[in-house]
């Protein structure tokens, strides 16, 4: 009995340890979620009125909103895609071939996670700055898949790990070419991982800061840089409902990269070569049959 009190007591006390630090985290982005719906958007919490003039007030006549706002769209959308590219040939030569010094391959292509992001935001400025791309949206691009494609790199490694490679080689005997053999069986397997790298990226470009202040122009501003001049030179309540609308697209995010791990399926390949049964056949029983 008494271990079962200790037991009981210790997972009592991590439950209400982890729900204490759970409304932590969580009690600021409810704080501004709430308020965006209130009347005096920068006043007492919880509010006195509900209102959505702040959401009307982005897409009204005259607002820089929606151009900041379809420019974030679209540089996350080629970042997006420039992420996935690079992060699929990283993953795939770290993972499938004999890279010398693999360790310090890895490490530098993880470096632009550890290196702050103001010091790469002004090296991308010196690089772009005498081609004279500031201001340009591939530019901008370029500079967010800095940051995003090593986290692609991180997930799509961890998928094709978990691939099992005895598939692609019965396929190799077989007669089928490495672009059939992608095509048809690595990247059927590792779409999974190739939707979170993808939306992870997205994220990554959509609410990145410290490199789109740098690299952009008083005609191209992305979302957190109208956010920041904004809140710079004047107290605007419609601040909230950005930031609301920002909060929704990573929910809508998180939510997209769970549901594309359950329909994918940790297990799919699991069963198609069972080298369980094939361990437990005895000596001789392939010539026999």
């Amino acid at each position: 009995m008494i271990e079962l009190r200790s037991t009981l007591a210790g997972r009592l006390t991590l439950t209400v340890l982890a729900t204490l630090i759970l409304l932590v985290l969580a009690l600021p982005i409810v704080v501004i979620v709430v308020t965006s719906f209130g009347k005096d958007a920068f006043g007492s919490f919880p509010p006195e009125s509900w209102t959505l003039s702040w959401y009307r007030q982005l897409f009204a006549d005259g607002s820089k909103w929606p151009a900041a706002l379809s420019l974030s769209a679209l540089v996350a959308a080629m970042t997006t895609v420039f992420s996935l590219i690079l992060g699929l040939t990283a993953a795939t030569a770290l993972v499938r071939s004999e890279l010398p010094l693999r360790s310090a391959v890895y490490g530098l292509v993880l470096a632009p996670l550890v290196i702050p992001q103001v010091v790469v935001a002004l090296g991308l400025f010196l690089l772009f700055e005498p081609a004279s791309m500031l201001g340009s949206p591939i530019a901008i691009a370029l500079g967010h898949t800095v940051l995003a494609s090593p986290i692609a790199v991180m997930i799509l490694m961890a998928t094709l790990k978990g691939i099992d490679e005895r598939l692609e080689d019965a396929a190799a005997s077989m007669g089928a070419g490495r672009l059939t053999i992608a095509r048809r069986i690595t990247l059927p397997l590792a779409a999974p991982g190739l939707v979170a790298a993808g939306i992870f990226a997205f994220i990554t470009s959509f609410d990145e800061f410290f490199i789109a202040q740098f690299l952009s122009s008083v005609g191209t501003v992305t979302l957190p840089v109208q956010v920041f001049n904004v809140l710079q030179y004047n107290v605007d309540p419609s601040v909230t409902a950005v930031s609301a609308i920002l909060i929704a697209v990573a929910v809508m995010a998180l939510a997209l990269v769970g549901a594309a791990r359950r329909l994918g399926g940790q297990g799919k390949q699991d069963g198609l070569l069972p080298t369980e049964t094939a361990v437990s056949l005895p000596a001789g029983s392939e010539t026999a049959s």
